[in-house]
């Protein structure tokens, strides 16, 4: 077929050849059987949606975390802090935003992304190549494990670690043994999306903030290409903004609810946020 189409594009009056060459019935064959426009088509990959947002509620968050890891769980969050100096692992009160449980690590960590799977919490630091599990109801560190290259987000579907490193690449880590079973290169148009930052899994796909930007990426887990992207420019309004106040980062989400949540490192609140296709 790739060669009758060349050779048909090449013909400056493909009509007058096929007049010639097989009269008005090799016409009709011809040209339902060799231009384009008369074949099947092939199937076409859909392109990224597009969404914006409405504000449902929203809650006060201590704008002294520097949120790197964000879950919702039995009614509260679970949050992860970074800096060196100033990392923790919080339990808070969603409606209050008050901190009821907190285990702060040592000053030579800067604390990073993090998830739960059944009675325990995995958190992992920047660039120390160093995870720690910890029970969920003490916060007590259960063990330490390892991984290779920087740590920003984290996430689970529930089987697997699911870890960002700021690269374009996502790996899943077995939550037992800390082994890289696979992982997916997220592209968008083809091209590779890079600084993934905070992890979050909602109805099968990855949610990941992109570092130094509004945006938040919906990630197919499969295959790595990036369904959608959600604007949230304007958020946070400008009379809640202070010098220290950074950048877009932390999703949660209530699976029971069907509720999302978003919030930034050093931001004053938490939104409960509704997608709206643009």
């Amino acid at each position: 077929m790739r060669n009758r189409f060349v050779f048909l594009n090449e013909v400056k009056n493909p009509r007058e050849l096929c007049l010639r060459s097989f009269g008005l019935l090799g016409l009709c064959l011809a040209l339902c059987t060799l231009v384009p426009a008369c074949a099947k088509k092939a199937p076409v990959e859909e392109g990224v949606k597009n969404y914006s947002y409405t504000i449902i509620n929203t809650w006060p968050h201590d704008p002294g975390a520097f949120t790197q890891g964000l879950i919702y769980l039995n009614g509260g969050l679970i949050e992860s802090t970074g800096l060196n100096g100033l990392s923790s692992l919080r339990k808070v009160d969603l409606t209050t935003g008050k901190v009821q449980q907190q285990t702060r690590l040592s000053d030579e960590y800067f604390g990073e992304g993090m998830t739960v799977i059944g009675n325990r919490v995995y958190q992992i630091t920047w660039r120390n190549q160093k995870g720690f599990v910890y029970d969920l109801a003490t916060f007590a560190v259960i063990r330490e494990f390892t991984y290779t290259g920087e740590g920003w987000g984290l996430t689970t579907d529930g089987h697997s670690l699911i870890l960002s490193d700021g690269t374009a690449t996502l790996r899943f880590l077995d939550p037992e043994t800390f082994q890289v079973t696979r992982s997916i290169e997220v592209t968008i148009d083809g091209q590779p999306m890079t600084q993934l930052n905070e992890l979050e899994y909602v109805h099968g796909e990855i949610y990941a903030n992109i570092w130094q930007t509004n945006s938040i990426a919906r990630i197919n887990p499969s295959t790595g290409v990036v369904t959608g992207q959600i604007d949230f420019t304007g958020l946070l309004p400008l009379p809640d903004r202070q010098p220290n106040t950074d950048v877009l980062n932390g999703i949660a989400y209530d699976a029971d609810h069907d509720r999302l949540f978003v919030t930034g490192k050093n931001w004053p609140k938490i939104f409960e946020v509704k997608l709206i296709s643009k």
